[in-house]
Order: structure tokens, then sequence, then C-alpha cells
């Protein structure tokens, strides 16, 4: 698979539809954290659904509105980042997953943030999250809902747990697969990209 090209400059503005709702994501984040940890599967079924459902106005809005920002740039694959950890630590917490799962997927978030600094001495942000990137978040978000369906008991849960980690192996297969590509793109940058002198 090809590495995906950089994107084109984005905007400075701050104030922006699609900003507003990936704010919105991370307000909500605390509260979906909280009904987790009490087991108020129903509600937090809720809080994830309108988080999906801005997740996917606010990129499709910044392109058809022409407004891409860097924060945006910055708050959406943030926001989902921490989704992700907050439910996994959540389910670990409750017993319903392994903490060894939590630790696969910080794991890769941790190593890939290490390509942050490298590529700012050279003067560029944070790579862009490309279609493989965003297939193994998919896979996750949409594993979440159905692990708490399979944290249950009776047929629900029966039916709903091969589902679930099937979707977990899928994301987290992705999600790896996802980082070495960002790693070897930053490498790529670094060999094409002289460090400036200090």
């Amino acid at each position: 698979m090809n590495d995906p090209q950089l994107p084109g400059p984005a905007g400075d503005r701050v104030l922006t539809v699609p900003n507003l709702l990936s704010l919105l994501r991370l307000v909500l984040l605390p509260v979906f954290c909280l009904l987790i940890l009490r087991e108020r599967d129903g509600a937090a079924l809720v809080v994830l659904v309108v988080s999906g459902a801005t997740d996917y106005f606010d990129g499709m809005l910044a392109r058809r509105w022409n407004q891409v920002s860097r924060v945006g740039q910055l708050l959406d694959p943030l926001a989902d980042r921490l989704y992700i950890l907050c439910t996994l630590t959540g389910l670990a917490a409750r017993g319903a997953i392994g903490w060894w799962l939590v630790g696969l997927l910080v794991g890769r978030d941790l190593a890939v943030s290490m390509t942050v600094p490298v590529l700012a001495r050279r003067g560029y942000g944070p790579l862009p999250v490309h279609l493989l990137g965003k297939a193994a978040t998919f896979s996750l978000l949409y594993a979440f809902p159905l692990l708490l369906l399979a944290d249950g008991d009776g047929d629900p849960s029966l039916v709903a747990r091969p589902f679930a980690w099937a979707f977990v192996g899928w994301g987290v297969a992705l999600y790896w697969w996802a980082g070495w590509l960002y790693v070897r793109q930053t490498a790529r940058l670094v060999r094409s990209t002289p460090c400036p002198a200090p």
C-alpha cells in the first residue's frame, strides 16, 4: 500500500462548525467515561453514537465548506484516541477485556507519538491520518458498542461477543499497520529533509 500524500495547507481559523463539533466530542468524553465506569451501558451507547455522528460530520463539513484547519487536524484524531483509551480502560476496569489489549493499543500510540518531535525539528506538523488509520479507528469504535453488549448476560451478549472480538482483531491489526506506515513515512521525510542547524 502506498504511503499517503501530505495534505495541502490547512487554515488558521479556530471558530468553525467542524471544530465546534470536535470540541463537543471532547466535552462528552468525561460523561462517556463516567457512564462506562458506572455500567450505564445504554446511556454510554447513546453518547458513543452522538460522538460517532459528530466525527463523521466534522470531517465532511470541513471539506465541503473549505474549513480544514490546523486545530481541527489536531482535535479530530485526539478525540478518537481519547474515546478509544476511555472505552478500553473502562472495560478493562470492569473485567470485560484484558489489560493486555489496553497496552497493545496505547503502546502503538506511544510509538507513533515519538515521530512528532522528529518531524517538528524538520518543520513538519503531525502526519495526516490516512485511509488505513481511519479504517482501524472505525473498526475499534464499531467494536466498542458490541463489547458493551457482550459484557451483559443473555442472548444479545452471546450474539454480540464474536462480532465484537472480530472487530477488535481487525482494528488492532489495522491500527498497528497504520502505525508502521506513519513510521515509514517519517523515515522517508527525515532522509529527504535535513535537520536545520541550531
